[in-house]
């Protein structure tokens, strides 16, 4: 859902774009992986250094969180998996205006919108993919997760 989303609304294609994964936990390894296989230049920021070390090690540019205002401005597409407010005011007003960003968190997300609305941005608040457009896969997913834990517990 996400890569449909980015193809749909940017203005370029996939390929050659400059893509920042913020958050480098299952979702955002899973994300920077898709994007890379699609030809993107991706980067990752994460907070852990452990983080951003595996991120280098697998041909991703690394930053950490912390210094993201410096260095947003170069971003074709930004997706976000932290479910922290990651993107605020300050951090936005350094986005450039054409780009898309895309939300994947849960609540309470990861983007100021109000900021974002008044700047001008794009962003999509992705939530419950791959749900939305693949609700069989996704059942499929939470009916394996459900019976694992169970298992786990003795159940």
């Amino acid at each position: 859902g996400a890569f449909q989303l980015a193809m749909e609304r940017l203005p370029i294609t996939i390929h050659g774009a400059r893509v920042l994964v913020i958050g480098f936990g299952r979702v955002g390894r899973l994300t920077a992986q898709r994007f890379q296989a699609l030809g993107a230049r991706v980067s990752v920021a994460a907070r852990r250094y452990d983080q951003l070390a595996w991120a280098q090690a697998m041909g991703y540019g690394g930053e950490h969180l912390g210094q993201l205002k410096d260095w947003l401005c170069g971003y074709d597409l930004i997706v976000n998996t932290v479910p922290a407010q990651v993107l605020g005011r300050g951090e936005l007003e350094a986005v450039k205006p054409d780009c898309l960003i895309l939300d994947l968190a849960s609540k309470p997300g990861g983007v100021d919108l109000g900021a974002a609305g008044e700047l001008g941005l794009t962003v999509i608040w992705a939530l419950s993919l791959p749900g939305k457009v693949a609700p069989a896969t996704a059942g499929a997913a939470i009916k394996s997760t459900i019976y694992n834990m169970l298992r786990e517990i003795g159940l």
